[in-house]
């Protein structure tokens, strides 16, 4: 029982009267993540002699794609009720609601886009595996944004590194499940990464793509375990909403990471 971590630092950084909000450690640790994942994807793109200028706007799509994608999966899973009863509130992006799920579908989507308009420089599946290991990288930093939130946090535990958010006026702790997420995150990121440089860069495409699929929803679902259910008639169900919305990618990174999609297209040339 104890002794347990008491976190009460402000979300807030400074006041900035200027612009009319604050900044806050969640919008310098969002930003964080998606530098570092621009640069781990443009020093692949280097070292693969690919085209650097072609690149370069791939960030405005997954930046777009991923606010878009993750605050329209929250409006339409999480709070349809309120959100359609106040429309406006949609776009009140600063008050918080995102979605993993919803971004990384709709960064999926961009990456689709995105390689049709340039498919002489890059395939999807190309992109897809660089962008998931960087991916990895920018949700550990959003899950630290959440824990400077005190938001998304676990049920309540005994355990020794419990931690008592003191902002949210608790006084029991609870599961830091954003540092578990978080860590494991970057832990994903550097792992795949390492392999990638292992295999001198040659692997299948695809394979990467799914393989971090896999690793990084199949840990989400496992750390749902640990959090507060978001949503009430998922109570009566072995499965809580984050793990309900994490085994769709997960089955798409098993049939990538066994190659059916390299058989069907090997098919489809035949056929042809």
């Amino acid at each position: 029982m104890g002794p347990y971590f008491a976190w009460d630092v402000s979300p807030i950084i400074l006041h900035l009267p200027w612009i009319g909000f604050p900044l806050r450690w969640y919008s310098v640790l969002f930003a964080l993540g998606f530098v570092g994942s621009y640069l781990i994807v443009r020093s692949m793109v280097v070292a693969e002699k690919k085209s650097v200028d072609a690149f370069e706007s791939l960030p405005i799509y997954l930046m777009l794609a991923t606010v878009i994608g993750a605050r329209l999966g929250h409006v339409l899973v999480y709070r349809p009720e309120f959100y359609f009863a106040h429309p406006l509130k949609i776009f009140y992006i600063w008050e918080g609601g995102l979605t993993s799920h919803g971004g990384f579908l709709f960064v999926i989507l961009a990456l689709i886009l995105y390689s049709r308009r340039y498919r002489k420089e890059f395939s999807f599946f190309w992109l897809a595996d660089r962008c998931a290991i960087a991916g990895m990288f920018a949700a550990g930093c959003i899950r630290l944004g959440n824990f400077f939130n005190s938001e998304i946090y676990g049920i309540t535990t005994d355990v020794p590194w419990g931690v008592i958010f003191v902002r949210n006026q608790e006084s029991f702790a609870r599961h830091p499940t954003q540092l578990y997420e978080s860590f494991g995150y970057f832990y994903i990121c550097l792992m795949f990464y390492l392999f990638y440089r292992y295999k001198k860069r040659q692997v299948p495409e695809g394979r990467l793509f799914g393989a971090v699929l896999i690793a990084g929803f199949g840990y989400r679902a496992f750390v749902e375990i640990f959090k507060e259910n978001h949503k009430e008639f998922v109570r009566e169900l072995p499965m809580n909403m984050g793990q309900m919305l994490s085994v769709p990618f997960i089955l798409v990174g098993i049939y990538l990471l066994l190659g059916w999609h390299q058989k069907r297209s090997h098919r489809r040339l035949r056929s042809t």
